[in-house]
């Protein structure tokens, strides 16, 4: 038989054991005990075991157990299983390397209570609390979880500087000023006009809603007073003509004004002779002149008054003189070609186009006066 059992040396109290020959151990008891990691009782002998694995013997009373010391702290505690422990000293290399590969798939921490309670502090803070979540963008490089220090600095890194603050907020007033430029622009060149348009329009048939019911009008007219229809056939501009030439009262209203006031008063266009002064918008606001500078010689112009038809025909013009030169407006406006008084036209307005530097004048001269009467001239019927 190779199984290992209790060997009995000569002269052995009973129960112990003896070896025939290597390999082979027999018992010589008298009670039958059986052979492989069997408990056995023997007179003075403490309980043990029998490996046939290791081919040893090990016996509980053969060194006592003694608890591993503890580093933290020598308080009374529940000793482990003394079994346990003995059968855990009798471990061949073998099984402790097996235990170490278990330890270390499952987790488990090498050592006593003290390194287990350092572990568990270095994995869940100093109070051994669950630490709280890291971010991504709270990580290092090499993927640990960084320090509350670390974690401050980097925030600080990220936040702007005094310098990119500053070009922010430059940069947004410059945005704003550019949406107000652009808003102001849209309400200069649409709006306007489209108000503008809008108001001359009432105005032109508030003004023959008045001639088809016969209602005259006084020989003079109050400020922003319509009283007359400027037709330029040519440019299909229908405009009212109102007396003044102010801004807030007459030529913002999408109309055009009668130089009649002050020291620039001009003759109406009923006069024998005279010059009949006009002023309008060439941008904004309606803009009735904005194209007067295509006009040429020939070219018809009228006014509808509520009884008469004067038609003029265009002379000249200058297409740029200072905002001071009002003698362009005068009976017989010098540079005109005009060379003694007769029935006249001027119509002004600024230039270039969208400023106010210059004057941009036309001149024209009255070849027929038809009453209403007898219907339309042929310069607004062809």
């Amino acid at each position: 038989m190779t199984a290992l059992r209790p060997e009995r040396e000569s002269g052995a109290a009973y129960g112990e054991s003896f070896t025939d020959s290597p390999g082979d151990t027999r018992d010589t008891g008298d009670q039958g005990t059986s052979y492989g990691q069997q408990p056995y009782e023997g007179s003075g002998v403490l309980e043990g075991w029998y490996d046939s694995a290791s081919a040893s013997y090990d016996t509980g009373a053969a060194e006592p157990y003694v608890p591993p010391p503890d580093e933290e702290t020598v308080a009374l505690r529940i000793p482990d299983s003394p079994t346990r422990g003995a059968a855990s000293e009798s471990i061949s290399a073998g099984s402790a390397s097996d235990a170490s590969s278990v330890t270390s798939a499952t987790g488990g921490t090498p050592g006593g209570r003290a390194a287990r309670r350092k572990a568990a502090k270095r994995r869940h803070g100093r109070h051994g609390g669950t630490p709280e979540p890291q971010t991504s963008s709270e990580s290092a490089e090499d993927g640990k979880p960084l320090s509350r220090l670390e974690a401050r600095r980097q925030a600080r890194a990220r936040k702007p500087g005094a310098a990119v603050v500053a070009s922010r907020a430059i940069g947004e007033v410059f945005i704003t000023t550019g949406v107000l430029m652009l808003l102001f622009v849209t309400y200069q060149l649409w709006w306007t006009n489209v108000r503008a348009h809008a108001q001359a329009d009432k105005a032109a048939s508030s003004l023959q809603d008045d001639w088809a019911n016969g209602k005259r009008n006084p020989g003079t007219f109050q400020p922003g007073q319509g009283f007359a229809l400027l037709h330029i056939p040519k440019l299909d501009v229908v405009v009212p003509i109102a007396e003044g030439v102010s801004n807030k009262k007459v030529l913002d209203r999408g109309m055009v004004g009668h130089y009649g006031e002050g020291a620039l008063k001009t003759a109406m266009p009923d006069a024998k002779t005279g010059n009949f002064g006009l002023a309008g918008h060439r941008n904004t606001h309606g803009e009735p002149f904005r194209y007067i500078n295509r006009l040429k010689a020939g070219d018809a112009i009228v006014v509808e008054t509520q009884n008469e038809y004067y038609v003029y025909k265009m002379a000249s013009m200058l297409p740029v003189t200072s905002p001071s030169n009002t003698s362009v407006l005068d009976p017989v406006p010098p540079g005109s070609g005009f060379t003694e008084p007769g029935r006249y036209i001027t119509l002004t307005t600024c230039t270039p186009e969208f400023t106010s530097k210059y004057r941009l004048i036309v001149w024209g001269k009255m070849v027929e006066e038809r009453p209403r009467s007898k219907g339309k001239p042929d310069a607004l019927v062809s």
